[in-house]
Protein backbone atom coordinates (compact mmCIF):
# COMPACT_ATOMS: atom_id res chain seq x y z
CA UNK A 1 0.00 0.00 0.00
CA UNK A 2 1.13 3.56 -0.40
CA UNK A 3 1.39 6.24 1.91
CA UNK A 4 -1.86 7.68 0.95
CA UNK A 5 -3.40 4.32 1.20
CA UNK A 6 -2.68 4.10 4.74
CA UNK A 7 -3.76 7.53 5.48
CA UNK A 8 -6.83 6.18 3.68
CA UNK A 9 -7.50 3.25 5.80
CA UNK A 10 -6.58 4.54 9.28
CA UNK A 11 -9.33 7.39 8.63
CA UNK A 12 -12.10 4.65 6.92
CA UNK A 13 -11.33 2.05 9.70
CA UNK A 14 -10.30 3.60 12.84
CA UNK A 15 -12.56 5.50 14.12
CA UNK A 16 -10.47 9.61 14.98
CA UNK A 17 -12.10 12.15 17.59
CA UNK A 18 -10.73 15.25 15.54
CA UNK A 19 -12.95 13.99 12.96
CA UNK A 20 -15.99 12.14 14.60
CA UNK A 21 -16.18 13.35 17.50
CA UNK A 22 -17.75 11.35 20.85
CA UNK A 23 -17.83 7.84 18.87
CA UNK A 24 -14.41 7.68 18.67
CA UNK A 25 -13.50 8.77 22.68
CA UNK A 26 -12.57 5.08 24.39
CA UNK A 27 -13.15 5.47 28.12
CA UNK A 28 -10.23 3.08 29.06
CA UNK A 29 -6.47 2.20 28.14
CA UNK A 30 -7.05 -1.82 27.66
CA UNK A 31 -6.77 -1.00 23.80
CA UNK A 32 -3.54 1.09 24.35
CA UNK A 33 -2.03 -1.70 26.99
CA UNK A 34 -2.54 -4.39 24.34
CA UNK A 35 -0.87 -2.62 21.54
CA UNK A 36 2.23 -1.72 23.43
CA UNK A 37 2.64 -5.10 25.04
CA UNK A 38 1.96 -6.47 21.37
CA UNK A 39 5.22 -4.09 20.16
CA UNK A 40 7.48 -4.98 23.56
CA UNK A 41 6.44 -1.84 25.31
CA UNK A 42 8.57 0.66 23.76
CA UNK A 43 7.20 3.17 26.15
CA UNK A 44 9.33 2.07 28.60
CA UNK A 45 12.83 2.88 26.82
CA UNK A 46 12.75 6.19 26.52
CA UNK A 47 12.32 9.15 29.12
CA UNK A 48 10.05 11.41 28.50
CA UNK A 49 8.11 14.71 29.69
CA UNK A 50 4.40 14.03 29.77
CA UNK A 51 2.36 17.98 29.07
CA UNK A 52 -1.28 18.64 29.49
CA UNK A 53 -3.80 20.97 30.27
CA UNK A 54 -6.99 22.98 28.14
CA UNK A 55 -4.62 25.45 26.54
CA UNK A 56 -1.14 25.91 25.25
CA UNK A 57 -0.08 22.09 25.92
CA UNK A 58 0.91 21.95 22.06
CA UNK A 59 3.03 25.40 22.26
CA UNK A 60 4.31 24.42 25.90
CA UNK A 61 5.58 20.87 24.23
CA UNK A 62 7.32 22.89 21.13
CA UNK A 63 8.99 24.66 23.22
CA UNK A 64 10.27 22.51 25.72
CA UNK A 65 11.40 20.18 22.69
CA UNK A 66 13.25 23.15 20.52
CA UNK A 67 14.94 23.76 24.20
CA UNK A 68 16.06 20.27 25.16
CA UNK A 69 17.10 20.05 20.93
CA UNK A 70 19.24 23.19 21.46
CA UNK A 71 20.65 21.80 24.82
CA UNK A 72 21.69 18.94 22.49
CA UNK A 73 19.66 15.98 23.58
CA UNK A 74 17.72 13.99 20.13
CA UNK A 75 14.41 15.15 21.50
CA UNK A 76 11.07 12.82 19.96
CA UNK A 77 7.96 15.26 19.82
CA UNK A 78 4.14 14.23 20.28
CA UNK A 79 1.27 16.29 19.39
CA UNK A 80 -1.96 16.33 18.45
CA UNK A 81 -3.88 16.90 15.35
CA UNK A 82 -2.22 17.72 12.65
CA UNK A 83 -2.87 20.47 9.94
CA UNK A 84 -1.94 19.59 6.92
CA UNK A 85 0.11 16.28 7.25
CA UNK A 86 -0.45 13.18 9.15
CA UNK A 87 3.49 12.83 10.34
CA UNK A 88 3.35 16.33 11.92
CA UNK A 89 2.53 14.69 14.80
CA UNK A 90 5.77 12.70 15.65
CA UNK A 91 9.15 14.10 14.73
CA UNK A 92 12.36 14.15 16.20
CA UNK A 93 14.84 16.70 16.04
CA UNK A 94 11.95 18.76 14.10
CA UNK A 95 12.06 16.11 11.43
CA UNK A 96 8.53 13.85 10.76
CA UNK A 97 8.34 10.30 11.09
CA UNK A 98 8.93 9.10 7.24
CA UNK A 99 6.45 7.91 5.40
CA UNK A 100 7.96 4.54 4.88
CA UNK A 101 7.93 4.42 8.49
CA UNK A 102 4.43 4.56 8.65
CA UNK A 103 3.55 2.30 6.24
CA UNK A 104 5.97 -0.02 7.68
CA UNK A 105 4.40 0.15 10.76
CA UNK A 106 0.38 -0.22 9.75
CA UNK A 107 1.41 -3.06 7.75
CA UNK A 108 2.69 -5.38 10.27
CA UNK A 109 0.32 -3.92 12.94
CA UNK A 110 -2.82 -4.98 11.05
CA UNK A 111 -3.38 -8.39 12.45
CA UNK A 112 -3.86 -7.27 15.97
CA UNK A 113 -5.82 -4.08 14.52
CA UNK A 114 -8.20 -6.44 13.81
CA UNK A 115 -8.13 -8.50 17.10
CA UNK A 116 -8.02 -5.31 19.26
CA UNK A 117 -9.77 -2.55 16.96
CA UNK A 118 -8.22 0.55 18.33
CA UNK A 119 -9.02 4.05 17.79
CA UNK A 120 -6.80 6.50 15.41
CA UNK A 121 -5.41 7.62 18.44
CA UNK A 122 -4.68 4.46 19.78
CA UNK A 123 -2.46 3.14 17.13
CA UNK A 124 -0.96 6.71 16.39
CA UNK A 125 0.17 6.87 20.15
CA UNK A 126 1.66 3.04 19.53
CA UNK A 127 2.94 4.21 16.34
CA UNK A 128 5.02 7.06 17.94
CA UNK A 129 6.45 5.04 21.37
CA UNK A 130 7.60 2.15 18.70
CA UNK A 131 9.57 5.16 16.63
CA UNK A 132 10.93 6.99 19.62
CA UNK A 133 11.64 3.66 20.86
CA UNK A 134 13.55 2.28 17.43
CA UNK A 135 15.34 5.82 16.70
CA UNK A 136 16.67 5.63 20.66
CA UNK A 137 15.78 9.35 21.46
CA UNK A 138 16.78 10.68 24.33
CA UNK A 139 13.65 12.06 25.71
CA UNK A 140 10.45 12.82 24.30
CA UNK A 141 8.16 14.95 25.05
CA UNK A 142 4.44 13.68 24.56
CA UNK A 143 1.33 15.96 24.66
CA UNK A 144 -2.10 15.03 26.04
CA UNK A 145 -4.81 14.29 23.54
CA UNK A 146 -7.85 14.82 25.81
CA UNK A 147 -7.73 14.88 29.22
CA UNK A 148 -5.15 13.30 30.83
CA UNK A 149 -6.65 9.82 33.01
CA UNK A 150 -7.69 7.86 30.31
CA UNK A 151 -5.55 9.40 27.27
CA UNK A 152 -3.94 6.61 25.48
CA UNK A 153 -0.73 8.91 26.01
CA UNK A 154 -1.17 8.26 30.26
CA UNK A 155 0.72 5.06 29.50
CA UNK A 156 4.31 6.70 30.38
CA UNK A 157 6.14 7.03 33.88
CA UNK A 158 7.91 10.71 32.71
CA UNK A 159 10.59 12.35 34.10
CA UNK A 160 8.37 15.68 34.44
CA UNK A 161 4.59 16.25 34.14
CA UNK A 162 3.43 19.46 33.00
CA UNK A 163 0.02 20.45 33.22
CA UNK A 164 -0.41 23.94 31.65
CA UNK A 165 -4.02 25.43 32.91
CA UNK A 166 -7.51 24.07 33.39
CA UNK A 167 -10.57 25.98 31.21
CA UNK A 168 -13.84 24.46 30.00
CA UNK A 169 -13.39 22.50 27.00
CA UNK A 170 -14.60 18.50 26.56
CA UNK A 171 -17.09 18.93 29.10
CA UNK A 172 -19.10 15.86 27.75
CA UNK A 173 -16.34 13.91 29.14
CA UNK A 174 -14.26 16.01 31.51
CA UNK A 175 -16.94 17.06 33.86
CA UNK A 176 -18.91 20.38 34.05
CA UNK A 177 -16.67 21.91 36.56
CA UNK A 178 -13.06 23.17 36.92
CA UNK A 179 -12.55 20.57 39.69
CA UNK A 180 -14.17 18.41 37.39
CA UNK A 181 -11.54 18.66 34.61
CA UNK A 182 -8.65 19.30 36.85
CA UNK A 183 -9.31 16.01 38.37
CA UNK A 184 -8.98 14.29 34.81
CA UNK A 185 -6.33 16.27 34.05
CA UNK A 186 -4.52 15.34 37.36
CA UNK A 187 -4.60 11.96 36.01
CA UNK A 188 -1.27 12.50 34.64
CA UNK A 189 0.69 13.00 37.82
CA UNK A 190 2.81 9.68 38.74
CA UNK A 191 4.05 8.51 41.91
CA UNK A 192 7.35 10.65 42.95
CA UNK A 193 7.11 12.37 39.95
CA UNK A 194 7.80 16.19 39.83
CA UNK A 195 4.36 18.24 38.55
CA UNK A 196 4.77 21.85 37.11
CA UNK A 197 1.50 23.61 37.13
CA UNK A 198 1.16 26.40 34.86
CA UNK A 199 -1.36 28.92 35.88
CA UNK A 200 -2.89 29.19 39.38
CA UNK A 201 -6.38 28.86 39.36
CA UNK A 202 -8.34 28.63 42.83
CA UNK A 203 -10.73 25.80 42.09
CA UNK A 204 -8.47 23.97 40.34
CA UNK A 205 -5.20 24.51 42.41
CA UNK A 206 -7.05 22.04 45.42
CA UNK A 207 -7.20 19.55 43.02
CA UNK A 208 -3.57 19.08 42.18
CA UNK A 209 -2.22 19.93 45.22
CA UNK A 210 -4.29 17.29 46.99
CA UNK A 211 -3.44 14.82 43.85
CA UNK A 212 0.22 15.51 44.38
CA UNK A 213 0.28 14.69 48.16
CA UNK A 214 -1.40 11.56 47.36
CA UNK A 215 1.11 10.82 44.93
CA UNK A 216 3.97 12.10 46.93
CA UNK A 217 4.93 14.02 43.50
CA UNK A 218 6.56 17.20 44.10
CA UNK A 219 4.21 20.19 42.82
CA UNK A 220 4.70 23.94 42.05
CA UNK A 221 2.86 26.46 40.15
CA UNK A 222 5.04 28.49 37.65
CA UNK A 223 3.13 31.38 37.35
CA UNK A 224 3.84 32.08 40.97
CA UNK A 225 7.55 30.63 41.09
CA UNK A 226 8.52 32.86 37.79
CA UNK A 227 7.00 36.76 38.73
CA UNK A 228 7.80 36.18 42.10
CA UNK A 229 11.82 35.29 41.12
CA UNK A 230 11.93 37.98 38.68
CA UNK A 231 10.16 40.53 40.33
CA UNK A 232 12.00 40.17 43.25
CA UNK A 233 15.52 39.95 41.43
CA UNK A 234 14.72 42.72 39.18
CA UNK A 235 16.84 40.52 36.61
CA UNK A 236 16.86 40.70 33.00
CA UNK A 237 17.68 37.17 30.95
CA UNK A 238 18.12 37.37 27.35
CA UNK A 239 14.69 36.14 27.23
CA UNK A 240 12.68 38.32 28.63
CA UNK A 241 12.50 41.42 29.83
CA UNK A 242 10.47 43.10 33.11
CA UNK A 243 8.53 45.95 32.87
CA UNK A 244 7.56 48.09 36.32
CA UNK A 245 4.03 46.92 35.92
CA UNK A 246 4.89 43.33 36.42
CA UNK A 247 4.18 42.51 32.47
CA UNK A 248 6.89 39.92 31.26
CA UNK A 249 7.68 40.76 27.70
CA UNK A 250 10.08 38.16 25.43
CA UNK A 251 11.22 40.71 22.61
CA UNK A 252 13.27 38.24 20.81
CA UNK A 253 10.86 35.16 20.09
CA UNK A 254 10.38 33.28 17.27
CA UNK A 255 6.82 34.74 15.22
CA UNK A 256 4.50 32.30 16.59
CA UNK A 257 5.09 33.51 19.88
CA UNK A 258 3.87 36.64 19.05
CA UNK A 259 0.19 35.79 20.86
CA UNK A 260 0.25 37.20 24.36
CA UNK A 261 -1.18 34.40 25.79
CA UNK A 262 2.33 32.59 24.89
CA UNK A 263 3.83 34.89 28.21
CA UNK A 264 1.84 32.19 29.80
CA UNK A 265 3.58 29.55 28.13
CA UNK A 266 6.83 30.55 28.51
CA UNK A 267 6.91 30.93 32.36
CA UNK A 268 5.50 27.33 32.56
CA UNK A 269 8.17 26.23 29.86
CA UNK A 270 10.99 28.31 32.32
CA UNK A 271 9.59 26.30 35.75
CA UNK A 272 9.73 22.83 33.45
CA UNK A 273 13.06 23.47 32.69
CA UNK A 274 14.45 24.43 35.93
CA UNK A 275 12.20 21.16 37.06
CA UNK A 276 13.79 18.83 35.07
CA UNK A 277 16.62 16.18 36.85
CA UNK A 278 19.58 17.87 37.68
CA UNK A 279 21.71 15.78 35.42
CA UNK A 280 20.56 17.22 32.61
CA UNK A 281 22.30 20.98 33.09
CA UNK A 282 19.92 23.08 31.62
CA UNK A 283 21.15 26.68 31.21
CA UNK A 284 19.98 29.83 30.08
CA UNK A 285 21.54 29.69 26.48
CA UNK A 286 20.15 26.59 25.53
CA UNK A 287 16.19 28.14 26.97
CA UNK A 288 17.11 31.20 24.62
CA UNK A 289 18.19 29.49 21.31
CA UNK A 290 15.21 27.10 21.53
CA UNK A 291 12.90 30.19 21.90
CA UNK A 292 14.17 32.03 19.36
CA UNK A 293 14.69 28.96 16.85
CA UNK A 294 11.38 27.52 17.90
CA UNK A 295 10.09 27.48 14.01
CA UNK A 296 13.31 25.61 13.00
CA UNK A 297 14.12 23.90 15.51
CA UNK A 298 10.43 22.22 15.58
CA UNK A 299 8.13 23.49 13.03
CA UNK A 300 5.82 25.00 15.15
CA UNK A 301 2.97 26.91 13.16
CA UNK A 302 -0.64 27.61 13.59
CA UNK A 303 -0.44 30.48 16.85
CA UNK A 304 -1.00 33.41 16.25
CA UNK A 305 0.73 33.25 12.63
CA UNK A 306 0.75 35.99 10.42
CA UNK A 307 -0.23 34.94 6.85
CA UNK A 308 -0.12 38.26 5.17
CA UNK A 309 0.10 42.03 5.65
CA UNK A 310 -2.13 44.88 4.38
CA UNK A 311 -4.48 43.90 5.26
CA UNK A 312 -2.95 41.86 8.39
CA UNK A 313 -3.89 38.66 8.29
CA UNK A 314 -3.83 36.29 11.48
CA UNK A 315 -4.14 32.71 11.85
CA UNK A 316 -4.81 31.60 15.47
CA UNK A 317 -5.44 27.93 17.09
CA UNK A 318 -7.88 29.19 19.75
CA UNK A 319 -11.16 27.35 19.91
CA UNK A 320 -12.54 27.17 22.93
CA UNK A 321 -14.12 30.00 25.90
CA UNK A 322 -10.25 30.35 27.76
CA UNK A 323 -8.30 30.57 24.29
CA UNK A 324 -10.73 32.79 22.35
CA UNK A 325 -11.35 35.56 25.36
CA UNK A 326 -7.43 36.13 25.13
CA UNK A 327 -6.80 35.73 21.45
CA UNK A 328 -9.94 38.84 21.38
CA UNK A 329 -8.18 40.36 24.03
CA UNK A 330 -4.63 40.68 21.92
CA UNK A 331 -7.08 41.56 18.38
CA UNK A 332 -8.70 44.48 19.58
CA UNK A 333 -5.47 46.06 20.98
CA UNK A 334 -4.30 45.61 16.81
CA UNK A 335 -4.39 49.08 14.97
CA UNK A 336 -7.55 48.63 12.35
CA UNK A 337 -9.98 50.19 10.35
CA UNK A 338 -12.19 47.30 10.32
CA UNK A 339 -12.26 43.60 11.77
CA UNK A 340 -13.15 41.03 9.32
CA UNK A 341 -13.50 37.54 11.00
CA UNK A 342 -13.27 33.82 9.19
CA UNK A 343 -15.04 31.03 11.91
CA UNK A 344 -15.65 28.03 12.02
CA UNK A 345 -15.83 25.65 14.34
CA UNK A 346 -16.89 21.73 15.24
CA UNK A 347 -20.07 20.56 16.42
CA UNK A 348 -19.66 20.42 20.19
CA UNK A 349 -18.26 23.35 21.18
CA UNK A 350 -20.18 25.51 23.71
CA UNK A 351 -21.33 28.59 21.21
CA UNK A 352 -22.57 30.29 23.98
CA UNK A 353 -19.88 31.04 26.08
CA UNK A 354 -17.66 31.44 22.41
CA UNK A 355 -19.69 33.71 20.52
CA UNK A 356 -20.13 36.62 22.75
CA UNK A 357 -16.29 37.06 22.93
CA UNK A 358 -16.01 37.84 19.70
CA UNK A 359 -16.13 41.53 18.94
CA UNK A 360 -19.60 42.62 18.03
CA UNK A 361 -18.17 45.36 15.22
CA UNK A 362 -16.52 42.59 13.30
CA UNK A 363 -17.65 41.86 9.36
CA UNK A 364 -18.00 37.77 10.02
CA UNK A 365 -17.46 35.05 7.19
CA UNK A 366 -18.96 31.59 8.17
CA UNK A 367 -17.47 28.67 7.20
CA UNK A 368 -17.40 24.47 7.96
CA UNK A 369 -14.12 22.96 8.80
CA UNK A 370 -13.41 20.27 6.16
CA UNK A 371 -14.80 17.28 8.49
CA UNK A 372 -17.79 15.41 9.73
CA UNK A 373 -17.20 17.14 12.83
CA UNK A 374 -17.37 20.29 11.79
CA UNK A 375 -20.41 22.74 11.84
CA UNK A 376 -22.64 23.96 9.24
CA UNK A 377 -21.74 27.52 8.41
CA UNK A 378 -25.53 28.24 8.20
CA UNK A 379 -26.11 26.62 11.59
CA UNK A 380 -23.15 28.58 12.83
CA UNK A 381 -24.41 32.08 11.01
CA UNK A 382 -28.03 31.77 12.62
CA UNK A 383 -26.55 30.95 16.20
CA UNK A 384 -24.28 33.69 15.92
CA UNK A 385 -26.69 36.18 14.67
CA UNK A 386 -28.71 35.24 17.86
CA UNK A 387 -25.31 37.11 19.65
CA UNK A 388 -25.20 40.03 16.81
CA UNK A 389 -22.46 38.93 15.07
CA UNK A 390 -23.24 39.19 11.80
CA UNK A 391 -21.89 37.67 8.29
CA UNK A 392 -22.56 35.54 5.56
CA UNK A 393 -21.53 31.69 5.09
CA UNK A 394 -19.01 30.24 2.33
CA UNK A 395 -18.67 26.70 1.03
CA UNK A 396 -15.38 26.71 2.26
CA UNK A 397 -12.67 28.15 4.59
CA UNK A 398 -10.35 28.95 1.64
CA UNK A 399 -13.54 30.77 0.10
CA UNK A 400 -14.37 32.59 3.10
CA UNK A 401 -10.90 33.75 2.93
CA UNK A 402 -11.06 34.92 -0.52
CA UNK A 403 -13.66 37.07 0.56
CA UNK A 404 -12.79 38.74 2.99
CA UNK A 405 -9.28 39.30 1.24
CA UNK A 406 -11.46 40.67 -1.32
CA UNK A 407 -13.51 43.13 0.92
CA UNK A 408 -10.61 43.94 3.25
CA UNK A 409 -8.65 47.54 3.05
CA UNK A 410 -4.83 47.48 3.87
CA UNK A 411 -5.47 49.06 7.04
CA UNK A 412 -7.96 46.42 7.53
CA UNK A 413 -7.18 43.20 10.09
CA UNK A 414 -8.49 39.46 8.83
CA UNK A 415 -8.34 36.85 11.94
CA UNK A 416 -8.61 33.46 11.08
CA UNK A 417 -10.21 31.10 13.99
CA UNK A 418 -12.14 28.83 15.33
CA UNK A 419 -10.93 25.85 15.19
CA UNK A 420 -7.95 23.86 14.39
CA UNK A 421 -9.12 22.44 11.22
CA UNK A 422 -10.21 25.78 9.80
CA UNK A 423 -6.17 26.46 10.11
CA UNK A 424 -5.19 23.41 8.80
CA UNK A 425 -6.94 24.21 5.56
CA UNK A 426 -5.07 27.57 4.41
CA UNK A 427 -1.89 27.45 6.54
Amino acid sequence: MSYQQILDFLYAQLPMFHRIGAAAYKKDLGNTYALLEHLGNPQQKFQSIHVGGTNGKGSTSHMLSAILQAKGFKTGLYVSPHYRDFRERIKINGQYISRQYVIDFVEKMKPIIAEVQPSFFELTVAMTFDYFAQRKVDVAVIEVGLGGRLDSTNVITPVLSVITNISFDHMQFLGDTLPEIAAEKAGIIKPGVPVVIGETNPESAPVFMATAKEKNAPITFADQQIQAKLLAENVSHSYFEVYKDGVVVYPDLAANLHGNYQILNVQTVLQAVASLPKAWEMDDQAIATGLKDLVTLTRFMGRWQLLGQNPTIIADSAHNEAGIQLAMQQLAKIPHDQLHLVIGVVKDKDLAKMLPLLPPDGVYYFAKPDIPRGLEADVLQKTAAEYGRIGKTYSSVKNALKAAKRKALAKDVIYVGGSIFVLAEII
